[in-house]
């Protein structure tokens, strides 16, 4: 019996034509390894020059890890051809990895800054600002040959201070004992006590280097009218007219 069933017609599907760009891309998504051995790197003149074979199809016999193609050197200089002949070829493994090993970093912090240098005033300096002072306040002439006024000029600018008896401060009665003492001559430490400590001569008598009293100070008599004490707070030690209205003058004879 013959079958009568017709037989359906079988048509191929349509397919998408196939351009190099395709080729290229099957070619450049294979393994690393295929795509190593069919490359070359050859060290030109001019640059670097490339050159390889790419299979037409994936499924042809050439697409083989271990089918190494020739390469085109046609187009090559005698010298470039003649170093590709040398040169081995490259392959990388397919499950090739790279890793990164970090440097260990240490991190010394900046040193602590050195503390500012205390400046001390020093004697040095004490004694310019004595000779600026004296410069101020000129010394009159009876302090040459005198030995009380050369000891008391030396101390020319030295700052009052309340209860001070050495060359960093004087209050009034501080700085005749202290000038006294430095010729062997001892005085009462107060102004008041000061008043007893010698013998009471006139004004026309008194001598350059003689005490004058007044309440609540003392000073050293340079002659004329001047006179050289540690004023008050604010003051420096200085030469100056004499400003008692009934001062008394008093001659210490040690």
């Amino acid at each position: 019996m013959t079958n009568s069933t017709a037989e359906r017609a079988r048509h191929r599907a349509t397919r998408r034509p196939v351009t190099a760009l395709d080729t290229l891309a099957t070619s450049a998504t294979g393994s690393l390894a295929v795509v190593g051995r069919r490359s070359a790197i050859v060290a030109a003149a001019g640059g670097l020059a490339l050159s390889g074979a790419l299979p037409a199809s994936a499924g042809t016999a050439d697409s083989r890890a271990d089918v190494v193609p020739s390469v085109d050197t046609g187009t090559l200089t005698v010298p470039v051809r003649e170093a590709l002949a040398t040169s081995p070829v490259v392959a990388v493994p397919a499950d090739a990895g790279w890793d990164f090993m970090s440097p260990t970093i240490k991190v010394t912090p900046n040193p602590e800054p050195e503390p500012a240098p205390v400046v001390v005033r020093s004697s040095t300096t004490t004694a310019r600002s004595s000779s600026r002072a004296a410069t101020n306040n000129p010394i009159p002439q009876t302090v040459n040959g005198n030995a009380v006024l050369e000891v008391a000029a030396r101390y020319v600018g030295v700052p009052y201070v309340s209860g001070g008896t050495t060359p960093s401060g004087f209050d009034c009665s501080g700085f005749t004992s202290y000038v006294y003492r430095q010729l062997g001559v001892s005085l009462p430490r107060t102004s008041s006590a000061q008043r007893n400590a010698g013998q009471v001569v006139s004004r026309a008598n008194a001598k350059p280097g003689d005490l004058i009293w007044s309440p609540g100070h003392v000073a050293i008599y340079a002659g004329g009218n001047t006179q050289i004490d540690a004023p008050r707070p604010g003051k420096t030690v200085q030469f100056r007219a004499i400003w008692q209205s009934n001062p008394v003058f008093i001659r210490v004879t040690g």
